[in-house]
Order: C-alpha cells, then structure tokens, then sequence
C-alpha cells in the first residue's frame, strides 16, 4: 500500500473518532468510540510490519506479535452489529421505522465495522505474506497455510473478546492469569463459533483473491 493510502486511512480514522467523540451520545453505543480505536491499532501495526527491504528480524517479529494481538479486534466490531437490535427498529407491524436516530447510529456502526474489518483484513493478508517472506518460503501454497493460520487465531481472539469479555490490554496487564483461562474455554459451544467466524473471513479472503488476481491481469 502506498503512503498517500496510508495517510488517508490515518487522516480518516482520527476524523472518524473525533466525529464519535461528538456525535455519539446514545448511552448504549459508549463502546464505538474503544471498539474503533482498538480496531484501528492493528491497522497501523501492519503498515510497519515489512515496510523496510531489510527490517530488523527483531523488530519484525515483535510488530507481528503485537499484531497478532491486537487484530481480532478489527473484525471485532461487526460482531457489534447484533447491538442494533437495542434500537428496537421494527414497529408493532414488524415494518422497520423511519427514524433518523436509529439510521445515524446505524449508519455510524457499519461504518465503523466495515472500514475496520476491510481495511484490517488487507493487513492481514499482507502480514501473512510479510511471514512468507521472512521465512523465505514465499509460495501459494504456504502464503495460504498461513493466511489460514492466523484467520484462526483471529476467530479464538473474537470469541475471548466477546464471550469472555476480555480486552487485549488485560492480557498485558496479567497474561499468567488469562492464560489459564484460555486454556480452560474450550466446549463446543466455542469450537462451533470459532469455525463459523473463520469460514466467514475465508470466505472474504476468496473474494479479496478475485480482485486481487483481475487487478494483477
């Protein structure tokens, strides 16, 4: 990605957030306002992740852990979409109401969702192949594997974020603790979930590839 895309993806989000600063006043969507920003760090992670020919190895595996953190929360917030029905949208007819309060705070949240689940989803395909090159094993096959890999660790990461409630600062702050919380999570209420949310990013990741590949011809 180019930097004038970078910086407008920067300039955008900063807006973005002083706009929900502003204008989001409903109690009920308080979480846009963390949910963005948080959505947004592993945006600005990737844009470092690879960016030098010869990057430090240190600093390239400490910015792709950090990453690996953090991205779950990307895609984190179209899970937030289910708050949508606290508008109670539908009058007693079940017809969707005309409201310009519900459409703005609707309007607001997909934006939200959208920019940092697609954008976030670019970094993680770049990631993936920034991995492969690293390793210097950079082929289809592998780049896949890869991009699999860590589309599943973002699904475990969703499901902690939103059914354990855990923020990704809190496993900064006490790691001991969380670790053997996560190692305890595991039914199959979870393990359905988890499947679910990575066949839905591979689903978006075959999609991205049919740009990618009638961009390239």
């Amino acid at each position: 990605m180019s930097k004038s895309k970078k910086w407008q993806i920067r300039v955008f989000f900063l807006i973005w957030l002083i706009f929900i600063k502003l204008f989001i006043k409903d109690s009920l969507f308080g979480f846009l306002l963390l949910n963005t920003f948080l959505g947004y760090i592993p945006i600005e992670v990737s844009f470092h992740i690879g960016d030098q020919p010869k990057q430090n190895i240190l600093v390239f595996w400490f910015l792709t852990a950090v990453w690996v953190v953090f991205y779950p929360n990307a895609p984190y917030i179209l899970t937030d979409l289910l708050h949508l029905s606290w508008l109670h949208s539908s009058d007693i007819n079940g017809l969707l109401k005309l409201d310009s309060h519900i459409w703005f705070l609707y309007t607001s949240l997909l934006i939200s969702a959208l920019t940092c689940a697609f954008i976030g989803f670019w970094g993680l395909i770049h990631v993936a192949k920034a991995i492969n090159a690293k390793l210097h094993i950079q082929n289809r096959v592998t780049n896949f594997v890869v991009t699999c890999g860590l589309i599943f660790v973002s699904s475990v990461g969703l499901y902690i974020g939103r059914f354990l409630r855990v923020h990704t600062i809190y496993l900064l702050v006490n790691p001991k603790f969380y670790i053997k919380l996560f190692m305890n999570m595991w039914n199959r209420q979870m393990v359905i979930f988890v499947v679910l949310m990575t066949i839905a990013q591979l689903m978006i990741y075959w999609i991205y590839t049919i740009f990618a590949s009638s961009d390239e011809k």
